[in-house]
């Protein structure tokens, strides 16, 4: 029954280190000290097996204490775990000489304390077991005098036959380096030949630079008469294979008490340290990929500034962000788009210089770092490549994945003098390559810290606007090409800032959807859109339906049925006058989900259309399972139809497609006379657009309806 004795000042530590050493074994004890005075007076009077005592404690230090406990003639074989915070290798050197054993840094990995602790009280019991035997054998030496000769013959077969039976390498060697013996264990392991090997000088055995070693530490045991504390060593068994050993060495004594030798022990640790190398690599690399992590790459970081300060080199770092990855794992699931992000791992790899390094920070947002970078036109030819090869298309599950990247880029010393000021600068300039629409990079630059610090304001702005009812609903006539009547309208969001005036919402509303402000605002749209409609018919205006937009957010965070029948039940307005625009990705999301909830409110008359269609996935098999009746061509393909061949096949497609599922056709985006000509040729119903009219405030929407301006085209 193993007692291990815990001394640390802080409660909460005392606490985990004796549950944790409890758990080493079955039927192991523990007692746990605050001071360390107090635990020397209790190790006065007794011997524990294994001693874990933290370095930084009141009254004294970690070396202090085990200088005291090694003073102790029956502690001085007991093993000494130091926990420490400190990296510094000063606080190690001291509690070495003071007589520790093992190491573990805070905070302790449970697994990683329970295997050095398992491993130690291991070593500790076969030293117990020698002592105890070597004493038995002392006791029966004393029986007779008579049989002196005997007994001390049979005592040598008996001590060697208990040493064969330790799982361990001993092994004895005298004051000039030649081998006394070697036990069972030593010789099935290293294959020697215990026969051949005594009486060998140890440079014949190990070789003369294993020996040249092991001779160093033996005359540090002569020249002091104390045991060595326990070193790690590597050997190479018999078949070759690299091992790692515990080893311990101790003077041996004749009766006289001169030293005639050196003993050996050393405790195979090889799967120990697997396991430590192991935890090693875990904390290091993303589990996904494999790669570095933010941890390592900020190591091997401060690394390359200190040897660029020295060598007057530079270093480069590129942030690279996967634009409109949440899309995919909202379409496709997580699955598809953790396979996306090993591929672009792999791209990645395969991609960058030679001793350069990619890590996985998380998410999709990837780091490259760049030792001895001559000048900009090293990283901005990479991030050209990088940008080229993640542009690739990739296929899964029967899905084309055109990924694209954003990079930013800063550099050593110009951007940052430290590890956190490049990251912040390549974060800052990534996210402004971003906001250009992505598929580019940007170097970083000194305005970046300004900008960011003006994002974090508008958000704290945005947080507050629906409070301070500073949004607004313009609106936009929906013609029909073949009466020039307004059909309908899109209610389109302005925000009004106290400071900055009118705000578009593509400034603000992509910041609303990662925040998740998007979901009161587009509440309060549709409730505000749905009350002006009902305003507008007790005025007596003509019938038009009113469209408003839906996120793919509000379907995750909010019960659409319900919201939409409390929004219509409050306003009045009839179910047919409204009109949500979705967009593919919520249709793709969840789709049993959304088809439920779409079916229900097409029963109560609400209508469906599919926004800025054409620009999402390829898969178009979701349209026959929702109940749409309205696709709006995105006027991406509508403002170059007339000298793009390909925007105009295509928008023929989409509307020969409409036809074909009897849907209503709506194009947005239709600035000039040539555009309208030419969609009410291939037969689409309807157009919105500046040729029509701009986004306007009610009252000016509400005036087209007088009887001379509501004809809004001549078709």
């Amino acid at each position: 029954m193993a007692l291990v004795v815990i001394v640390d000042d802080q409660p909460t530590n005392r606490q985990i280190f004796t549950r944790i050493a409890a758990s080493i074994e079955e039927g192991t004890q523990v007692r746990a000290f605050a001071d360390p005075r107090t635990a020397l007076e209790w190790l006065a009077e007794n011997t524990p097996d294994l001693l874990v005592t933290d370095y930084n404690m009141p009254h004294m230090d970690g070396a202090e204490f085990i200088s005291a406990v090694r003073g102790m003639p029956a502690l001085v074989d007991v093993p000494v775990i130091v926990i420490t915070v400190f990296e510094d290798r000063t606080y190690r050197i001291a509690a070495l000489d003071a007589g520790a054993t093992d190491f573990l840094q805070s905070p302790v990995d449970h697994r990683e304390f329970v295997t050095r602790a398992r491993n130690l009280l291991k070593l500790r019991q076969q030293q117990l077991l020698l002592a105890d035997r070597a004493k038995n054998l002392k006791r029966e030496l004393e029986v007779s005098e008579r049989a002196l000769e005997r007994t001390i013959r049979d005592s040598r077969d008996r001590l060697a036959q208990v040493i064969d039976t330790v799982p361990a390498l001993i092994s004895a060697t005298d004051c000039d380096g030649k081998f006394l013996f070697v036990n069972a264990y030593h010789s099935k392991v290293t294959g020697l030949d215990p026969a051949k090997v005594v009486g060998c000088d140890s440079s014949e055995v190990l070789g003369e630079e294993g020996a040249s070693r092991n001779k160093a530490l033996d005359r540090m045991v002569l020249a002091s008469g104390k045991p060595l504390n326990s070193y790690e060593e590597e050997i190479n068994d018999a078949q070759g294979k690299r091992r790692v050993f515990l080893t311990t060495k101790s003077p041996l004594r004749d009766p006289s008490n001169e030293i005639t030798g050196i003993l050996t022990s050393s405790l195979d640790i090889t799967d120990r340290k697997a396991a430590e190398n192991h935890l090693q690599h875990i904390a290091r690399h993303d589990a996904l990929t494999g790669l570095p992590n933010r941890t390592l790459i900020r190591d091997q970081l401060r690394k390359e500034i200190a040897r660029a300060r020295r060598g007057d080199r530079k270093v480069g770092l590129q942030m690279l962000d996967i634009d409109r990855f949440k899309s995919v794992n909202d379409a496709l699931g997580h699955s598809v788009g953790d396979r996306l992000l090993k591929a672009i791992a792999q791209r990645l790899r395969v991609t960058v210089r030679e001793g350069d390094v990619v890590a996985r920070l998380g998410g999709d947002e990837f780091a490259i770092l760049m030792s001895d970078v001559k000048g900009p036109s090293d990283t901005t030819q990479l991030a050209e490549k990088i940008i080229d090869v993640i542009g690739q298309p990739l296929f899964f599950e029967g899905h084309e994945i055109n990924p694209t990247a954003s990079i930013g880029i800063s550099m050593h010393p110009d951007d940052g003098g430290d590890v956190d000021s490049l990251m912040k600068s390549a974060d800052l300039a990534m996210y402004r390559a971003k906001a250009h629409g992505g598929s580019s990079y940007e170097f970083a630059s000194a305005g970046m810290a300004d900008r960011a610090r003006d994002a974090i304001v508008l958000e704290a702005d945005l947080r507050r606007a629906l409070q301070r009812e500073e949004f607004r609903l313009y609106y936009q006539p929906q013609v029909d090409l073949k009466t020039g009547e307004i059909v309908g309208t899109e209610a389109l969001l302005r925000w009004q800032h106290p400071v900055k005036g009118m705000i578009s919402p593509g400034a603000f509303l992509p910041l609303a959807e990662q925040n998740g402000q998007i979901v009161p605002i587009n509440e309060w749209v549709m409730r505000e859109a749905c009350r002006q409609a009902m305003t507008w018919i007790e005025e007596g205006l003509p019938p038009i339906r009113i469209a408003v937009n839906l996120s793919p957010v509000q379907f995750r965070k909010q019960n659409m049925r319900a919201l939409v029948t409390e929004i219509l039940e409050t306003s009045g307005l009839p179910p047919g006058r409204l009109d949500l625009e979705l967009t593919e990705t919520i249709l793709m999301e969840n789709s049993e989900v959304v088809t439920n909830d779409l079916l229900f409110l097409q029963k109560l008359g609400v209508g469906f259309s599919i926004d800025d269609f054409g620009t999402g996935y390829s898969s178009l098999g979701y349209i026959k399972r929702f109940p749409v009746a309205r696709l709006k061509i995105d006027q991406g393909f509508i403002r170059n139809l007339e000298t793009d061949p390909n925007d105009a096949a295509i928008i023929k497609a989409i509307i020969g497609l409409g036809k074909s599922l009897n849907l209503s056709i709506t194009a947005e985006g239709v600035e000039t006379e040539e555009q309208a000509a030419f969609l009410r040729k291939e037969g689409c119903d309807e157009v919105q657009g500046y040729y029509f009219g701009r986004p306007m405030p009610p009252e000016s929407f509400a005036e087209l309806f007088r009887p001379k301006a509501r004809l809004v085209y001549s078709a």
